[in-house]
């Protein structure tokens, strides 16, 4: 079969999406397969199916969404950009009104979640969409054999709402697909569900990283094949096949991602709170991380040596955790931070697992910053997850590489 033959039946099977934007593109190379051309943005829903629909019906993927992820697949520097949206944020559902965002599929389905999420994120668009069961996440995790994943904390407790028990131990760990959900899903901690946020970025770090593992590989078409029945999608063929592609050419550190920005609403609690989406954090998230301008772009950071200093740090929050043995490693590594012009920092809590390498987290985007902070630093991992302290723009874990003698 000719692969123009199999690009006529993907476009009978999966037709395009009725949008008024430039839609993205897929070739043909002859070596590779299907190629992605252009920028590709496609939303991802976590649905949670309505428990009393069967397994086979149509309406299966109607539920609230209690993952929302858009992702940006750019060839163009070939990158990927991974934006999560708490499920909690407060968003105006349009007909409906103000809610929150996991509220959106299950109030109007898929189009009415894509108008409200390109509202939410200043018009940017929307090319495609996945809606996934949340069921997938557990055989698939099985499939993948486990996956290494670390818990900062004990986590214990009964969802009784969604029908789990939670029971894990801290510490690194392999989870299979049941464990994985637990970690996934734990809202108790002190972030409540901005930290399952934190926690699900974790997991598909270390999701991707089980699937470019050579001895899975070969298992992929297999892993395919059983997932798909957990997944609804708008996707053509050709299209699922240029993303694959994509993403096993893909380097480890070209994939970027980030949390929206924002903060509690007042009297902030698990069952009726809203996490409020900081407009500047997300204008700077959509330019930086997803190539749309929305006229409020972020003023470029001046290049500086070590030894010259020929400006004032920016200001940024930054808070220092420690993950060394030695107990006097913040306070020191403070004062450097305040003799290099950064002020604005604070002693956030110790990490609880021990790191040879320093790491700055970029915790609400700010790419350039965290550059520039490893710039002045002279060494440090920039790490492209929000996975930091949740009160900073960048977070520094300190590692066993700095020299605590200095």
């Amino acid at each position: 079969m000719t692969s123009a033959t199999l690009g006529g039946i993907a476009a009978w099977m999966f037709p395009p999406s009725p949008k008024t934007f430039v839609q993205p593109e897929v070739s043909w190379n002859n070596g590779f397969g299907y190629q992605l051309s252009q920028p590709m943005q496609v939303l991802i829903l976590g649905v949670e199916p309505p428990p009393e629909l069967p397994e086979d019906s149509p309406e299966r993927f109607s539920g609230r969404s209690d993952t929302i992820l858009l992702l940006r697949f750019d060839p163009l520097d070939a990158s990927v950009s991974l934006l999560s949206i708490p499920r909690d944020t407060l968003v105006e559902i349009p007909g409906i009104g103000f809610s929150k965002a996991n509220t959106a599929n299950y109030d109007g389905g898929i189009d009415l979640a894509k108008d409200t999420f390109e509202n939410l994120l200043a018009d940017v668009p929307i090319h495609r969409y996945v809606r996934i069961d949340t069921a997938a996440l557990v055989e698939l995790v099985d499939l993948l054999g486990g996956v290494e994943v670390f818990v900062p904390e004990a986590m214990s407790y009964t969802d009784i709402a969604g029908q789990l028990k939670i029971d894990l131990s801290s510490g690194w760990q392999i989870l299979d697909g049941e464990q994985d959900e637990q970690f996934s899903r734990f809202r108790q901690g002190a972030y409540g569900d901005v930290g399952r946020v934190q926690r699900q970025q974790e997991l598909m770090a270390a999701i991707r990283s089980r699937l470019t593992n050579p001895t899975v590989l070969p298992r992929l078409p297999e892993v395919i094949r059983v997932i798909q029945k957990y997944i609804d999608t708008d996707l053509s063929l050709p299209e699922m096949m240029a993303l694959v592609n994509f993403g096993l050419q893909l380097d480890s550190q070209a994939l970027k991602m980030v949390m929206l920005p924002g903060e509690f609403g007042d009297s902030y609690d698990y069952d009726t709170g809203y996490w409020i989406a900081d407009n500047g954090g997300r204008d700077r998230i959509v330019e930086g991380y997803f190539g749309q301008s929305t006229g409020r772009r972020e003023r470029p950071i001046r290049s500086r040596s070590r030894n010259s200093w020929e400006s004032t740090a920016p200001s940024f929050r930054i808070a220092i955790q420690n993950t060394t043995t030695d107990a006097t490693a913040v306070d020191r590594f403070q004062k450097e931070l305040e003799q290099l012009g950064f002020e604005d920092t604070y002693v956030a809590p110790d990490w609880s697992d021990t790191q040879r390498q320093t790491q700055i987290i970029i915790q609400k985007g700010h790419l350039n910053g965290a550059k520039f902070l490893q710039e002045s630093l002279g060494f440090g991992e920039i790490v492209t997850m929000s996975t930091g302290d949740l009160d900073s723009d960048l977070t520094i874990r300190i590692g066993e590489d700095w020299q605590l003698d200095r």
